[in-house]
């Protein structure tokens, strides 16, 4: 697998190797001496799986005193995927990088601890799947909102409008959010 820094080098794209032919193909998705070996030691507790219409923008989601780690990935459709920079001591702090996954491209992306996440689904009935390094806290559970201006996230919409649940249209500014000190 190819890991590359993204432009916050904490956040990592990660090409896995694909091997296919006229059956289909194979993939490692996951398999902890590989990533441990290109410096990502990972230990992950938890596994989700959206599926979303297109158009529907989830995030920017993180949970303060149990941060959680994501490994990313999209099994059919694409998103545009955003991670925001939420450690106040970091030189990136508030800043934001944004990856087309899909299941073309076949690529994921590390999130760390300290992040928020979020992603918008670009083709209906889009699959996304991700792992955690702590497990969800209902209590515990913040929101950044989605289009903060201070942040500025490029989300890609073109003339749709998202669909975002109740929690994601609420979410806070930047500036009114806790962060990570």
């Amino acid at each position: 697998m190819i890991v590359e820094p993204t432009r916050i080098p904490d956040v990592k794209l990660i090409t896995p190797r694909v091997f296919g032919d006229e059956r289909g193909f194979f993939m490692e998705t996951w398999n902890a001496a590989a990533f441990e070996a290109a410096g990502l030691d990972l230990h992950f507790v938890q596994d989700n799986h959206s599926r979303s219409a297109r158009g529907v923008l989830r995030g920017l989601h993180y949970q303060l005193h149990q941060p959680q780690g994501k490994l990313v990935r999209v099994t059919a459709g694409r998103v545009f995927d955003v991670a925001v920079d939420l450690r106040r001591y970091s030189a990136t702090f508030g800043q934001w990088v944004g990856v087309e996954l899909s299941a073309v491209n076949k690529q994921m992306l590390w999130v760390p601890p300290g992040f928020a996440h979020g992603f918008v689904t670009l083709e209906d009935g889009t699959d996304f799947l991700y792992k955690c390094t702590s497990l969800y806290d209902p209590t515990d559970e913040h929101c950044v909102l989605w289009n903060d201006p201070q942040i500025g996230i490029d989300w890609p919409l073109g003339d749709m409008d998202p669909i975002l649940s109740a929690k994601d249209a609420e979410g806070r500014l930047l500036v009114d959010a806790a962060v990570y000190s």
